[in-house]
């Protein structure tokens, strides 16, 4: 068999920094840049020109405000705030690119599916076929206060999320015959209305209209799921055909892998039609020593009481209670179930501390770190495939883009040596880049399908 090659997305989002707050401040860091558009322009060109898959970008729509009860802490460091809509980022990125793709996260729990289908269809038709959705259901109590809505339990917002689901494959597979455009200029008819239907819906969503939009290269986006707890599992295996887990190592990966992969089947697919990437920071440099004293540079820049607060929000405690040296317990929540399960079922009995949580550091209930030369990089990264069955990595963002661009001079070039990534891109959509052997719609034993109007 073949060796997997590796995929890999730029992990970004429309704000100063992200999942380590602060280091925008870094002198080398351009994350001040978030709302300039020539800066995400320059990005797509840097990351096609690397032959990086795609740009995986990340949302949220409320503030991380659990510890000590305020945002403060994340506003003083750029966390995720202030925080852009990154969907007006991706014609822009789409035009300067011709193979990039883009991943975009909505929200199931506060977007209209009615209207977020047409935004996404849009988006379909723009980038010719190279975008995704990364479907969320929110953890976050702070948007639903925002919206002027209860919070709602873990599960229960996934089974929203099934009726969202089912309501936006009907508009995208049910609504529209393939030929109802038919831009014929000398009968002067646009659109037969014959092949328009009308969709009804009657569940947690309620609808009874048209999907303004003709289909798309893709008709259904290319779909993402972000969550790894049983019931996000479950979801994935059900619609998912890419998944995005921060496992720390290697034992857990695979077991979150072997997961989806399980839960694919129960859902009536094949075990290999989700491709799994694993958020992961890297830091590479062309000597191990140079990349260790780039961490350390980059840890003086990272915000301790802002990765506190981010992680407040992840798990669901406010950190701000408790004494640097206190362990992390097991508290069961409606936020991130699998990072407070890492940090103290599946850690070997080691505790977490909270200063451990503040540190720019390698933790359990976080994304792993990769950090060393263009070798050692490699060496790390063909491991955790080919020991765990992920398929690729979302790269977590540090100071950039100076860290996207070392990934791209340092270790594609070994890598494609290895024949463990691709010397150019796959032709086609964004479902045909990441299935060569499949199409651009949906494949026949996924969920949506079911959904598609009967012709004739």
């Amino acid at each position: 068999m073949m060796d997997k090659e590796i995929l890999i997305n730029a992990f970004y989002m429309a704000s100063p920094a992200q999942a380590w707050t602060g280091l925008w401040a870094h002198p080398d860091a351009q994350g001040e840049r978030y709302a300039d558009l020539e800066y995400w322009i320059e990005l797509a060109r840097t990351a096609e020109a690397g032959l990086i898959d795609g740009i995986f970008l990340a949302d949220t729509l409320g503030v991380n405000d659990v510890y000590a009860g305020r945002p403060d802490a994340v506003m003083r460091s750029g966390g995720m705030f202030p925080s852009n809509d990154p969907m007006m980022l991706i014609p822009a990125m789409a035009a300067v690119t011709r193979h990039l793709c883009f991943g975009v996260t909505a929200n199931t729990s506060y977007e209209p599916p009615y209207l977020l289908a047409r935004r996404l269809s849009t988006l379909d038709h723009l980038t010719k076929g190279r975008i995704s959705w990364n479907v969320v259901t929110g953890i976050l109590a702070s948007t639903a206060r925002a919206m002027g809505v209860e919070p709602v339990s873990h599960d229960r917002r996934y089974d929203i999320a099934d009726d969202f689901m089912e309501l936006v494959y009907k508009l995208w597979e049910g609504s529209w015959a393939d030929d109802a455009a038919l831009r014929d200029k000398t009968s002067r008819v646009f659109t037969d209305p014959e092949g328009v239907r009308k969709i009804a819906h009657d569940g947690h969503y309620r609808c009874d209209g048209y999907h303004l939009c003709e289909p798309s290269p893709q008709r259904t986006p290319f779909i993402y799921s972000a969550g790894s707890s049983g019931r996000g599992s479950a979801f994935a295996g059900r619609h998912a055909e890419a998944a995005f887990t921060a496992a720390n190592d290697k034992r857990s990966a695979k077991r979150i892998v072997d997961g989806y992969r399980k839960a694919a089947e129960q859902a009536g697919r094949s075990a290999d039609s989700v491709k799994i990437f694993n958020a992961t920071t890297v830091i590479v440099a062309p000597t191990e020593a140079e990349a260790r004293d780039r961490k350390t540079d980059y840890a003086r820049y990272s915000s301790e009481e802002g990765n506190l607060a981010m992680m407040s929000s992840f798990l669901g405690i406010d950190l701000s209670r408790y004494d640097p040296d206190d362990p992390i317990e097991y508290v069961e929540s409606d936020a991130m179930q699998t990072a407070i399960e890492a940090m103290t079922k599946y850690n070997g009995g080691e505790k977490v501390r909270v200063r451990d949580i503040a540190a720019f550091a390698d933790l359990p209930g976080r994304e792993p770190f990769i950090i060393g030369s263009p070798t050692q990089v490699c060496d790390a990264m063909i491991e955790w495939i080919d020991e765990t069955g992920l398929d690729g990595f979302n790269l977590v963002r540090t100071v950039e883009p100076g860290g996207l661009q070392s990934f791209i001079d340092l270790v594609v070039p070994q890598l494609q040596d290895r024949g463990r990534y691709k010397t150019v891109y796959a032709p086609g959509t964004m479902r045909e880049k990441l299935f060569p052997q499949g199409s651009a719609r949906l494949p026949a034993d996924h969920h949506g399908t079911s959904f598609r109007r009967a012709e004739g």
